[in-house]
């Protein structure tokens, strides 16, 4: 009776502590690499050695206000074509010119709101069927492709355990199964691997959490 009683209050403990574990690591490892950024700026101007001690989370304030300057800066009028000259110089170097143009791209579709990416959850079957996969509509393939497979809808699956590597794949739009739950409840789904299952609720209040109202 006491063993039971001893590993329940464990197993508790373990719900508490790694879920806050995690996150406490992930911060630091974040803040840990936005501390490395002031490297760039020359030794005797770095804040350890102006304080004479490490300060943590320096890094991330730097990365912030950098981040705010530079939207300061692009949206006048000699920073914009500042940014434009930089984009059309980065434009003429092959390697760097694909990178930059894909990452940019991403950042535009996520950060200015001006896709619906990732804001449908679907039901596709894949790899094979009768064996569905949770995705996200990522958007609408071009013209070309539109009219030589019909209508159709581009759709990213995460990798359970690591979200950041996936397959996207092109799929008929006729094939394509809406799920009631919110992007958050199928990220979570995915990453605990099925463990953490999407509580049910109202249509109307995932289509909000979906961006489709």
């Amino acid at each position: 009776m006491f063993k039971k009683k001893l590993k329940r209050v464990f197993i508790t403990g373990l719900v508490v502590v790694v879920p806050a574990g995690l996150t406490i690591y992930i911060l630091f490892f974040i803040i840990g690499i936005m501390d490395n950024l002031l490297l760039v700026i020359p030794e005797r101007f770095q804040p350890d050695t102006v304080f004479g001690f490490h300060i943590p989370g320096l890094g991330a304030i730097f990365t912030a206000l950098l981040i705010l300057l530079a939207g300061v800066v692009t949206t006048s009028y000699l920073g914009n074509k500042i940014v434009e000259f930089g984009e059309r110089f980065v434009g003429r170097i092959p390697v760097v010119r694909s990178i930059y143009q894909a990452i940019k791209s991403i950042s535009d579709s996520v950060f200015t709101n001006k896709t619906k990416s990732f804001k449908r959850v679907v039901l596709v079957e894949y790899p094979r069927r009768g064996i569905y996969s949770i995705g996200f509509v990522t958007g609408t393939p071009n013209r070309e492709i539109q009219e030589k497979l019909g209508p159709t809808e581009g759709v990213y699956f995460p990798h359970a355990l690591t979200p950041t590597t996936g397959t996207y794949i092109i799929v008929p739009r006729d094939e394509i199964i809406d799920v009631n739950i919110s992007v958050e409840e199928a990220f979570t789904l995915i990453i605990s691997t099925g463990v953490v299952i999407p509580r049910d609720r109202p249509r109307a209040a995932v289509i909000g959490d979906n961006g489709n109202s």
